[in-house]
């Protein structure tokens, strides 16, 4: 018997959560070596070539059809695949996708930004963990600030809404004020994500884990406004202050009910399905990335929704399968 096409219903858990927003890796290669991430550079790890231009196609049209309406690309780096022009144009021209957006370390920035925005992006995500060029270097192995940051203006310039991504890490003490000096007059949302425990680097967790609360009062106290969130916004709780141009925004999976809201799925670049950015392991969906599949592919996410646990277990150190951020794109 065939499958019948099934009326358009947001995927949803058994939570009374709606998910509407996917973070899709294309690449599990990274070319920066950020201390918290891949401190060794990428190593490689045996996983399979990453999913093809038809491949996506075929999984972006499947999670639009079951009520996807914000795609962001992932890596690794997803620079690195130099396809990634023509990934944002199908995704952008993919039925119900109303927003696409882009995380990028910024390494090639500058260069391709106008490429990018002429083929459709909506949103940029910049990881920057430090204005200084020095700490900035150390972190990541690369002297490349500068040219970031001018990446950043351009893209201003174009009209992108951009968010800079900085992971609060204790040895950076100078983080939040060298920030906030910036987003005073620069019109960006900068995001600090409180550092999270990976299988591959447990005491470098609890070396340098810096709790978000404490940057929330800090900037409460200082006349900060807690914004409301987006329909299909991420899980930062963000801020704005009359005085200055940029907003702040708090990434903290460590407080109470950060799970509640969630509503966004990872697809990996091997076609893995992960509920969870510390679930235990992936559902393999590759071998339904064919046209011929599409509605059997659609069935199959809604049921695989129904496994999905109602919150991560974090506070009892347990980081799923997650070795590196890189794996599936954080």
């Amino acid at each position: 018997m065939s499958l019948q096409p099934i009326p358009l219903q947001p995927l949803h858990d058994n939570h009374g959560r709606q998910f509407s927003y996917l973070r899709l890796s294309i690449t599990d290669v990274c070319n920066f070596r950020c201390h918290y991430c891949l401190p060794n550079g990428y190593q490689g790890d045996g996983e399979p070539q990453p999913l093809s231009l038809a491949e996506i196609d075929q999984i972006v049209q499947a999670f639009a059809a079951t009520g996807t309406r914000k795609v962001r690309i992932t890596g690794g780096e997803p620079v690195l695949r130099r396809d990634l022009v023509e990934i944002l144009r199908q995704v952008k021209r993919t039925q119900g996708i109303e927003s696409v957006a882009l995380t990028t370390n910024g390494y090639k920035l500058l260069e391709h930004i106008d490429a990018w925005y002429e083929v459709g992006l909506d949103q940029l995500n910049v990881s920057i963990d430090s204005l200084d060029p020095r700490a900035f270097q150390a972190i990541t192995g690369h002297d490349r600030l500068q040219q970031i940051l001018a990446g950043i203006d351009r893209g201003l310039q174009l009209g992108l809404p951009i968010k800079v991504n900085a992971v609060l890490l204790a040895d950076q003490p100078q983080q939040l004020s060298e920030f906030l000096h910036w987003v005073k007059r620069t019109p960006v949302t900068l995001r600090f994500i409180e550092l999270m425990e990976t299988g591959g680097q447990p005491d470098y967790f609890a070396r340098h884990h810096v709790s978000g609360e404490s940057i929330k009062q800090q900037l409460l106290q200082q006349g900060w406004q807690p914004l409301t969130r987006g329909p299909h916004a991420g899980p930062a709780q963000e801020f704005a202050h009359p005085d200055y141009q940029g907003n702040i925004g708090l990434i903290m999976p460590y407080s109470r009910h950060f799970c509640s809201s969630c509503n966004r799925l990872r697809i990996s670049a091997a076609g893995k399905l992960h509920l969870c950015l510390f679930g235990e392991h992936g559902h393999d969906l590759r071998p339904l990335m064919r046209a011929e599949h599409q509605l059997e592919l659609q069935q199959r996410l809604r049921e695989l929704l129904q496994l999905k646990a109602a919150s991560h277990d974090l506070h009892q150190g347990n980081t799923g399968a997650i070795k590196h951020f890189a794996m599936i794109g954080g």
